[in-house]
């Protein structure tokens, strides 16, 4: 079973996540798709802060967001036209228990190369498919391999600092802590202002992703019931990542 990273479950840090990863274009595609895809209804898997969620229930959209860090969750459920949306805590297979029928299930960000374990990736795609009308669609996206997108995770590459309501001024950066592939560790480590916190000024995050090959994607849709209806870039990173749209035939 997948475990959430600190980033999601430790409420210091999840306070903090919309701040470091404001830039959601990447979210775009989902919103286009869903409109292109006529879905009415979205089950959002890894919904996080519920970025997406939110976005989708403003177009009138039913949506579920499904999260395992309950912390996170606390961060959506705060935000304006939070109402709109049915949070759910838990896993992907969390969805078994809702009785669910929708048209679109996502996976945003790099929540489908959180799952390590091959068996664990194809519960959570069981899971997904059971949750689906027939003929419904998931989409998600995943870094090409090749790309090595793990090169600029270090702290030379990525060190940013923000402004934090009620906290001050933050600064997060990545160390790469071990390639072995298919498997990429790194660590996100937040500085928060002198005397926030009890314990320490710095508090970290370790995560690991697993990174597979298209092949070895499209096995796994297949095993599942999917049919790879296209694969599309990302306009936001292109080049660097697939976004698979999936059909349960």
């Amino acid at each position: 079973m997948t475990t959430p990273d600190p980033i999601f479950v430790d409420p210091r840090l999840a306070r903090l996540y919309d701040a470091f990863d404001d830039d959601r274009r990447d979210l775009d595609l989902y919103t286009g798709l869903a409109e292109r895809l006529g879905a009415r209804s979205v089950l959002d898997v890894g919904c996080g802060t519920g970025v997406l969620a939110l976005r989708l229930a403003a177009r009138g959209l039913s949506v579920t967001g499904i999260d395992p860090a309950a912390a996170s969750l606390e961060v959506a459920r705060a935000k304006p036209g939070a109402q709109a949306v049915t949070w759910v805590e838990g896993g992907a297979d969390a969805a078994a228990g809702l009785d669910l029928t929708v048209d679109l299930a996502t996976m945003t960000g790099n929540v489908a190369q959180v799952f390590q374990d091959d068996a664990d990736w194809g519960r959570a795609l069981d899971a997904v498919r059971d949750a689906l009308r027939p003929g419904g669609s998931l989409v998600f996206e995943t870094r090409v391999p090749d790309r090595q997108a793990w090169l600029g995770w270090t702290r030379e590459q990525r060190s940013v600092r923000r402004d934090i309501p009620g906290v001050g001024q933050v600064e997060m950066w990545n160390d790469l802590v071990e390639v072995a592939l298919p498997l990429v560790t790194f660590q996100q480590s937040y500085r928060f202002p002198p005397g926030v916190l009890p314990d320490g000024d710095v508090v970290t995050s370790l995560s690991t992703l697993r990174f597979r090959e298209r092949d070895e994607i499209e096995e796994s849709l297949a095993d599942a019931g999917f049919e790879v209806h296209e694969v599309l870039d990302a306009p936001d990173r292109p080049g660097l990542e697939w976004v698979f749209v999936a059909r349960w035939a």
